[in-house]
């Protein structure tokens, strides 16, 4: 075995070109290299920091307190780190309140009082004294277990919650009775993907994978799904295997009730793009499952049911979606009939006091717009700005609904909306210290490398100077038709406080102009994604708003896997990168959990020599070679058992052997910690803190100087 050791030499310029005092580093952990080889299609592949896939092994864990040593050596030095801290959570700490629910005689709705480390779960009777249902900060000593979701029985009288330790997707459900919040039964454990659907009060429907035995639970593969029912007062290991499982394998499983709980509704898939469609009439006791739709090559979702009529979203030839109606008795698409058709804007439904709410993008912006539920439009909604609303769910009997709405520069604020009359009004008002008065996000649209017309907002103090040397962060996503909506940001204060620019464009794979925009930033069309970064970076520099110098990337998870993509494309081009739980080894990413799903969107080595080729160039572990790269503040965490964290080893070590220049390479690896749901405040607040103090640094700028 070989092992490499680097230097790290930081040498930074204040934004005045006055030199800083260089920060006192410690060299990187030497990182050993194994002759580990895997020949695709005839091209062998070095793979010298395999090891690092085996979380368990000592030698593993051994790197990750050296390379957190080496990081926590350098931030530590960051003379403003302190200030920027105590700033964040200052701003963090401010009464969060989530738009509240109606079950039984209780309304529930989340609030946390500033800095607690997960938000509480409160309950209330009309307009009575608010009491605590559940706390999440007792359930461990750290607050590092949180609230994983919730579901109660029609008649509000229990509930089925779900609990998250250390973020992972390896989840417990307990039950209890709402009255007394007295314990129904065991504690059902390692469910997985999953939500809880309640039959009556006698059980409830969830989904989940057996549990890997041999090797790491972390990483090991998760390949089949399987819907079970649990029986109040029995054992799990007696639950009823409903669907999935050996005989129809299906990688995820989905199943909810419709409101009247006639029907149970199941999703089946094998990647997260598209689902096959089943339906069992629970009216009818021993009645089969019907299969709607047959494939995957399509999205569909039973949104709601009057008596047999079902509604159903989909975007089967409909790339930009639409609801159509059938009856329960022949639910096959040959006798769907277009109740909202397709428009050239985006579309998802919700329902709410027998209404239907039609949410559209348009330009990565929301409108509105409720229907009766024959299809006859009442009224668009009014929002306050351009921005992102959601919410519009509720039982049908109600009379009122709620919606939370946010843009860049405007903190989220629920609204009470008045079915009827179409009225909102704020329920409450976020407090956080923001003027957005102060404040303008505008959208431009720039040129693609093809010639593709691409969104991006970008948002800045008014009166800011474009004289291309405003700190600024391009954050973006890019992939499995997921949208990218304006929405406030308490950690991005610092920046915006500090004149920085923050810029977020929607590239190709995401989902804002439906599924043709999906598909072109797919498997052998994904270098569009990185394409669209380069040139909204490119922009922002021609325009003066920042320059090389002053510009850092950042992204999460597939948003990671852009970053380290076009940083080993275009090191030149970026000062600072933030790779964050990232996909960073595309030739085996479908080897551990769930990652064999993404397949739909990567395509796989194993696929074809073509794809394996494509794949092999852009893999950002392997397109790494000897450069000059960005200062690169690489993050995971112990238990992402998601996205696993050998992705950021690997990829940090090589980056870390094949930097050139004087700019360091880092990776904070936080404990206790997932993909990123569930983290505690105070573990945000912390790698925040983080990502400001090292991309101000390595930009030589000086955040707060007045404080």
């Amino acid at each position: 075995m070989k092992s490499f050791y680097a230097p790290l030499v930081v040498l930074l310029l204040s934004a005045a070109a006055h030199a800083q005092a260089p920060l006192k580093t410690l060299p990187y952990p030497p990182t050993k290299k194994v002759d580990t080889v895997t020949t695709y299609f005839g091209t062998k592949v070095a793979d010298p920091f395999r090891w690092l896939e085996n979380d368990q092994a000592a030698d593993t864990k051994s790197w990750v307190q050296e390379e957190n040593k080496v990081t926590q050596h350098y931030l530590a030095q960051i003379p403003y780190r302190d200030a920027i801290h105590k700033r964040l959570e200052t701003l963090w700490n401010y009464e969060k309140y989530s738009a509240p629910f109606k079950e039984g005689k209780y309304t529930y709705f989340s609030k946390n009082t500033g800095l607690q480390s997960q938000s509480v779960l409160y309950r209330q009777v009309g307009a009575g004294a608010p009491e605590v249902f559940l706390d999440p900060n007792s359930f461990s000593k750290d607050g590092t277990t949180s609230l994983a979701g919730i579901n109660f029985t029609k008649d509000g009288s229990l509930a089925a919650y779900q609990i998250s330790e250390g973020g992972s997707d390896w989840r417990k459900v307990i039950v209890l009775k709402t009255a007394d919040k007295s314990l129904v039964g065991d504690t059902l454990k390692d469910v997985k993907f999953s939500g809880l659907a309640w039959k009556g009060n006698d059980g409830f429907y969830y989904s989940s994978y057996d549990k890997p035995k041999a090797g790491s639970q972390l990483a090991g593969k998760t390949q089949i799904h399987k819907l079970f029912y649990h029986k109040l007062g029995t054992q799990q290991s007696t639950d009823k295997l409903v669907f999935g499982g050996e005989k129809t394998p299906r990688r995820y499983i989905g199943a909810g009730l419709t409101e009247d709980e006639r029907f149970l509704v199941i999703s089946g898939a094998n990647t997260t793009s598209g689902n096959e469609l089943y339906l069992q009439d629970l009216s009818k006791p021993g009645s089969a499952i019907v299969q709607v739709v047959d494939n995957e090559k399509s999205e569909v979702n039973v949104v709601d049911n009057v008596g047999s009529k079902l509604y159903i979203f989909t975007n089967l030839n409909a790339p930009n979606g639409k609801l159509v109606t059938v009856d329960a008795a022949s639910p096959q698409p040959a006798n769907w009939k277009d109740l909202i058709p397709e428009t050239k804007n985006v579309l998802s439904v919700s329902t709410a006091g027998g209404k239907i709410f039609a949410n559209y993008l348009k330009d990565a912006t929301s409108l509105i717009e409720q229907y009766d539920l024959s299809g006859k439009k009442e009224r668009s909604i009014a929002l306050p700005s351009v921005g992102s609303a959601g919410g519009f769910g509720a039982k049908r009997e109600e009379k009122e609904t709620y919606y939370t709405f946010t843009s860049y520069i405007y903190p989220p604020t629920i609204f009470k909306y008045d079915i009827a009359t179409g009225k909102s009004t704020v329920y409450k008002k976020a407090g956080v210290q923001f003027d957005p008065s102060k404040y303008e996000s505008k959208q431009v649209f720039y040129t693609s490398k093809d010639g593709t017309k691409v969104p991006m907002i970008i948002t800045h103090k008014k009166g800011v100077v474009l004289n291309g040397k405003n700190p600024t962060l391009l954050y973006a996503y890019g992939g499995f038709n997921v949208n990218i909506t304006p929405g406030f940001s308490t950690s991005n204060i610092v920046l915006l406080e500090n004149g920085g620019i923050y810029a977020v464009p929607n590239l190709r794979g995401g989902g804002e102009y439906g599924e043709k925009w999906h598909e072109a930033g797919t498997k052998l069309r994904k270098q569009n994604v990185f394409d669209d970064y380069i040139a909204a970076a490119e922009y922002l520099v021609q325009n003066n708003y920042t320059s090389k110098d002053y510009l850092a990337i950042s992204g999460g998870s597939n948003g990671g896997l852009l970053v380290g993509a076009t940083m080993a494309q275009r090191p030149e081009l970026f000062k600072v990168a933030f790779p964050a739980v990232g996909v960073m080894d595309m030739l085996r990413y479908n080897q551990f959990t769930a990652g064999a799903g993404w397949a739909y969107d990567y395509g796989t080595a194993q696929d074809s020599k073509e794809m394996f080729e494509y794949l092999y160039k852009y893999s950002p572990y392997h397109a790494l070679q000897p450069a000059s790269y960005p200062a690169t503040l690489v993050t995971t965490a112990d238990h992402d058992d998601r996205v696993v964290p050998a992705h950021s080893f690997k990829f940090a070590s090589r980056l870390q052997e094949t930097q050139k220049g004087p700019a360091p390479v880092l990776i904070r690896i936080e404990t206790k910690a997932g993909h990123g749901a569930g983290r505690s405040t105070a573990q945000i607040i912390s790698e925040q803190t983080d990502k400001w103090a090292f991309m101000f640094q390595n930009m030589g700028v000086t955040p707060y100087q007045n404080n």
